[in-house]
């Protein structure tokens, strides 16, 4: 064989290595950008069920405490931004405020003996406390996926395969500052 044919070879080696492997790189970046947005919808499905349960929750609360009507209101307000919410940090800011209203919510259940024996609601609070134990998986687990793809993206040299095709950095879902403090229950009842 010829010495330009060897090389000619070599140079097709060489380059159908190379795109092979930004195939593969591609194509893992793709999965790992799905696996982000399924871990989402997951922590989506659940806010979407307790956001479902929460008008039932409601109305039976209101049987017995009809006169709570600011707290019903916060309720009402936080489900709405929750529903409207479109990205990690938004879903994070609305949950922190539905979590906030839920507490002043169910304190309210402590000052009305004969709701907390009824069994509607001890029902809608057990599906509650379920529900919240679902979404903080979800959270984890999105969590745990986001920071999978963001750290293949950042790393060398699929970094470059990243900028190229556009895959951007996925947002951790977090709690919102003011979720860190428990809300004031003598300020709901008045005290």
């Amino acid at each position: 064989m010829r010495k330009g044919t060897v090389i000619l070879i070599g140079i097709i080696v060489v380059l159908a290595i190379v795109g092979f492997s930004l195939i593969g790189t591609y194509n893992s970046l793709v999965s790992k950008n799905e696996a982000v947005e399924t871990a989402y919808s997951q922590i989506d499905n659940q806010l979407q069920r307790r956001s479902d349960l929460i008008p039932n929750l409601v109305e039976t609360v209101k049987r017995y405490a009809a006169h709570e009507e600011e707290v019903f209101t916060q309720v009402a307000e936080a489900r709405a931004k929750l529903a409207g919410a479109g990205t990690p940090a938004e879903a994070a800011a609305a949950d922190a405020q539905m979590t906030s209203a839920l507490s002043r919510l169910l304190a309210i259940a402590e000052n009305y003996p004969e709701l907390k024996a009824n069994q509607n609601f001890i029902q809608l609070q057990d599906e509650l406390a379920g529900t919240e134990n679902r979404i903080a998986t979800a959270r984890r687990d999105y969590n745990e996926v986001a920071r999978d793809y963001n750290t293949t993206i950042r790393r060398f040299p699929t970094n470059i395969v990243a900028g190229i095709f556009g895959f951007e950095r996925a947002d951790y879902f977090e709690a919102a500052p003011e979720s860190r403090e428990a809300p004031d229950v003598g300020e709901i009842f008045g005290d």
